[in-house]
C-alpha cells in the first residue's frame, strides 16, 4: 500500500509516522511519500520521520519529493495536511478581524473565510491530479478549515473524499475518561458541521447516559457555563466558545500578547529545531502544544476501517445524503458513518433541534457561499458570506474586514484582482 501526505514538511508529521507505526501490524504499508512545496523544512522533517521508522524496525519506505506527480501516481490514501499562506497567513487572518471587535480564529469567523479563500483553489488542484494518476485513491482531508474544503473538492471533483478533524475523537476520549470505560464501548450520538458540532447522545453499551455525562460536565466543561450545558441538554464542540461567549472571547483576544498563530509560530521553529537533532527518534513531547492531538488516531483509524472493511462508526465530514432532514445532499456535515471497504455511509439523524438547527443552516449558508466566492473570485459573493456569519456584526464590518483580508492575502488570490491586472 502507499500512502502520500501533502504537506509531508508539516510538523505533525512524525504524529502521523508515530501512527503508522503503531498501526503496522494493521496496515501493510509499503511506502509513504511526503511531498511539500518547501524542500528545506521537507528535508527536516522528513529526516526525523525516517529515523522514526528506522527505530522502530519496519520495512516501510519514506520518500520525500515536491513532484506532484511522483507522490501520487499510484497512491492507495492521499493525507492532505497543508496551510496556503503558512503561519504568517494565518497570524493575519487573526489580527485583522480582531481589529474591528470580530472574532479573530484559524477557522472559525473572517479568518476561517480568508483561509477557505486562499485554500479551495489549491486544493482543488491537488484533487485534479489526484484523480489524474491515482484515480482510486482516497482523500483524507485534515486540511482546514476541513469542512469546507471537503465540501469544495466534494462538489467540484470527482476525487474521493472524507474530511476529518481530530476534535471528535478528543471528545470521545474525554467522555470515556470521564466515565472509566474504553472508547471502543461508547457511541456518540453526533450532528452538527466541522468546528460546530454538538453530542446529543451519549450511548455506554447501548443505554444513553448523557444526563449522566451532563452532571459529570465538570470535567469536560472546557469554560463553558454549566448552566449553558444544561439548557441545550447537548455537549457542545469547544469551537462553540466563539458563538456562546463571543464577547468574553473577543476581549480575551484583545488583551492577550500573541495570538494563537504566534504561539503557534514559535513552537513550531522550536519543533523544526528538534527535528534537526540526528540523535532524535521520537516524536517530541513539545509537539504536544501544537495542538491536533490524536491527529493520527483519526486518520489511520480511518484508513484501517475501509482497508479491512471493518463496518466502524467514525465521525466524518462526508456529503449528508439525507442523513440530516432539511439539508440538501451535497452539503458536507459531520456526522457518524459506517466504514467500509467502500468508504463512508452516513448514519440517518433526522430532524435537529431547533436550538442549533438555526445556527447550523446559518454557517452552512455561509460555507456554500464561502466555495462560490473562492471558484469564481467574485468580491460580491465573498461579501454575502460575510454578511450572514453569525459573527459579523454588521455590512460596514463585512465590508471593512472583507477589503482588509483581500489586500493582505493578495498574492494568493489573484482571481479577485484580475480585472485591476488586466
Amino acid at each position: 500500500m502507499k500512502v502520500t501526505v501533502i504537506g509531508g514538511g508539516s510538523t505533525y508529521t512524525p504524529e502521523l509516522t508515530d501512527g503508522f507505526i503503531k498501526r503496522a501490524g494493521e496496515l501493510a504499508v509499503d511506502t509513504i511519500m511526503l511531498m511539500d512545496i518547501d524542500e528545506k523544512r521537507l528535508e527536516i522533517v522528513g529526516g526525523l520521520a525516517k529515523r522514526m521508522m528506522r527505530k522502530a524496525g519496519l520495512p516501510t519506505k519514506i520518500v520525500l519529493t515536491t513532484d506532484r506527480r511522483e507522490a501520487m501516481e499510484g497512491a492507495d490514501f492521499v493525507i492532505s495536511s497543508i496551510r496556503v499562506g503558512l503561519m504568517e497567513g494565518r497570524i493575519l487572518d487573526e489580527r485583522i478581524p480582531l481589529k474591528y471587535g470580530v472574532v479573530g480564529q484559524e477557522t472559525t469567523g473572517p479568518g476561517g473565510f480568508a483561509m477557505a479563500l486562499r485554500t479551495i483553489p489549491v486544493m482543488l488542484d491537488y484533487a485534479k491530479d489526484i484523480v489524474k494518476w491515482s484515480p482510486n485513491a482516497w482523500l483524507i482531508n485534515f486540511t482546514n478549515p476541513s469542512g469546507i474544503i471537503t465540501e469544495a473538492v466534494s462538489k467540484y471533483s470527482e476525487a474521493k473524499v472524507i474530511g476529518l478533524c481530530n476534535v471528535p475523537i478528543n471528545m470521545l476520549g474525554g467522555i470515556a475518561k470521564a466515565l472509566n470505560v474504553e472508547e471502543k464501548k461508547i457511541l456518540l450520538d453526533y450532528v452538527g458541521l466541522n468546528h460546530l458540532s454538538w453530542i446529543k447522545g451519549v450511548y455506554l453499551e447501548g443505554k444513553d447516559v448523557l444526563p449522566e455525562m451532563i452532571e459529570k460536565m465538570k470535567e469536560l466543561a472546557e469554560g463553558f457555563d454549566l448552566e449553558l450545558i444544561k439548557t441545550l441538554h447537548m455537549i457542545p464542540n469547544w469551537y462553540l466558545h466563539y458563538y456562546y461567549d463571543t464577547e468574553k472571547v473577543v476581549e480575551e483576544m484583545k488583551k492577550a500578547k500573541k495570538t494563537r498563530g504566534e504561539e503557534t509560530l514559535e513552537i513550531e521553529n522550536k519543533c523544526l529545531e528538534m527535528y534537526k537533532d540526528q540523535n532524535l527518534e521520537e516524536k517530541p513531547k513539545l509537539l504536544e502544544k501544537r495542538g491536533g492531538a490524536r491527529y493520527s488516531d483519526a486518520a489511520l483509524s480511518l484508513v484501517s476501517a475501509i482497508v479491512n472493511n471493518k463496518n466502524e462508526i467514525h465521525i466524518v465530514n462526508i456529503p449528508n445524503k439525507g442523513a440530516i432532514k432539511d439539508f440538501s445532499n451535497n452539503a458536507v456535515v459531520e456526522i457518524p458513518a459506517i466504514v467500509n471497504s467502500t468508504g463512508p455511509h452516513p448514519i440517518t439523524i433526522g430532524e435537529v433541534p431547533p436550538e442549533i438547527e438555526g445556527l447550523m443552516h446559518a454557517v452552512k449558508a455561509y460555507e456554500e457561499l464561502t466555495i462560490e466566492a473562492a471558484i469564481r473570485g467574485s468580491r460580491e459573493m465573498a461579501l454575502k458570506a460575510l454578511l450572514i456569519h453569525p459573527l459579523v456584526p454588521s455590512f460596514d464590518v463585512a465590508k471593512k474586514i472583507l477589503d482588509d483580508l483581500l489586500e493582505a492575502h493578495k498574492k494568493y488570490l489573484p482571481k479577485f484582482f484580475q480585472s485591476e491586472l488586466r
